[in-house]
């Protein structure tokens, strides 16, 4: 197999994900569903709609509140169990990779389910009247019927009352057995290879927080198949392997403060945590300099990001003379008045 172009892949890369050149709205929306689930800028953003920070030629959270509104975009518990926003047209696909039947219901979880399907919609707050227990007893047990595809809370706005409905009560045409989950995945799949370029196993099983073993039969499949091709351990569609054989592009010189629900990052969690550990609470955001990530910004989240240093891994002269450059990545997030304390530990 002739050897791939590193530059290139990270070329097409910073291509597809539109840090290249801003998506419109069409663009924004294959996008959006090739990256889903979609989440909320990390830790700045509660309670707001879904971002793919920096893609958009548009104000995608605005764009993505009026999807909500329309139920054009819907809530579920999918990757580890996580909260996240995807297109109703994939909610059969979503479902049949990211379900966990409820084999063995707890006695509040039978009562819970009986209650919304005999008195729903309800909020919580009913649940809460009606039962007698706490907010924090409650929320667990609708977690687990909603990650068993039994219950949906319907958030189509800002609001925290919002209904619980029995699942099969707001999609009755849904089937839930559609995919096994192996073909399922291999669509997923297909669509995170599309938009990473080139991918391996750690970094599927790191995004969509599935069993290794799955993630490896979907992959074998699609290999089999001759749709992924392997190169060195990692893994990349036939049609970009053949694109790659005469693609040229340049790496665009760039520097972004990626939040940790970015694509990007939930790609590569696995290795950023290892590779940027530090004494400090919290990682803020990783840095994206010229298409590979190459630090991050450390501190603590409080009321808002405090930045006590900014730490990276490029040559001494580079990070010197791009120290500014770097500062205004990290302020575009954090708040352009938010000081940064320190630069490669020196204060600043």
């Amino acid at each position: 197999m002739p050897k791939l172009s590193y530059e290139n892949i990270i070329s097409l890369r910073m291509e597809r994900q539109h840090l290249t050149i801003k998506a419109g709205k069409d663009e924004y929306n294959a996008l959006y569903r090739d990256t889903q689930p979609g989440q909320n800028v990390y830790w700045n953003g509660f309670g707001d709609p879904p971002s793919l920070t920096y893609r958009a030629d548009f104000n995608d959270i605005e764009y993505n509140r009026e999807r909500q509104r329309e139920r054009e975009l819907i809530k579920g518990r999918f990757c580890g169990g996580n909260l996240g926003w995807i297109v109703p047209e994939d909610l059969e696909l979503f479902a049949c990779a990211f379900i966990k039947p409820l084999l063995k219901p707890t006695p509040w979880q039978s009562a819970f389910l009986e209650l919304i399907e005999h008195e729903g919609p309800m909020n919580i707050q009913q649940m809460k009247e009606s039962t007698g227990m706490l907010v924090k007893e409650i929320t667990p047990v609708l977690h687990r019927l909603q990650e068993a595809f039994l219950i949906y809370e319907d958030q189509n706005d800002g609001e925290w009352d919002r209904g619980w409905y029995k699942f099969t009560e707001m999609f009755p045409d849904a089937d839930l057995m559609k995919y096994s989950r192996i073909d399922a995945l291999k669509i997923l799949i297909k669509r995170f290879s599309y938009r990473n370029v080139i991918f391996d196993m750690d970094m599927a099983k790191s995004f969509y927080k599935l069993p290794a073993k799955e993630i490896r039969a979907a992959v074998e499949s699609l290999t089999s198949e001759n749709i992924l091709l392997e190169s060195d351990g990692a893994y990349l569609l036939k049609d970009d392997f053949d694109l790659l054989q005469s693609y040229s592009g340049e790496v665009p010189k760039a520097v972004y403060a990626m939040h940790r629900n970015d694509f990007l990052v939930k790609s590569n969690e696995h290795v950023l945590k290892e590779k940027y550990r530090h004494a400090y609470s919290d990682t803020l955001y990783y840095l994206l300099i010229d298409g590979e990530f190459c630090g991050a910004a450390v501190g603590k989240f409080r009321y808002t990001p405090e930045v006590e240093d900014i730490i990276v891994d490029i040559r001494q002269e580079d990070a010197i003379a791009r120290k500014n450059e770097i500062l205004q990545a990290v302020h575009v997030l954090c708040g352009a008045n938010n000081p940064i304390k320190r630069y490669q530990g020196e204060k600043i």
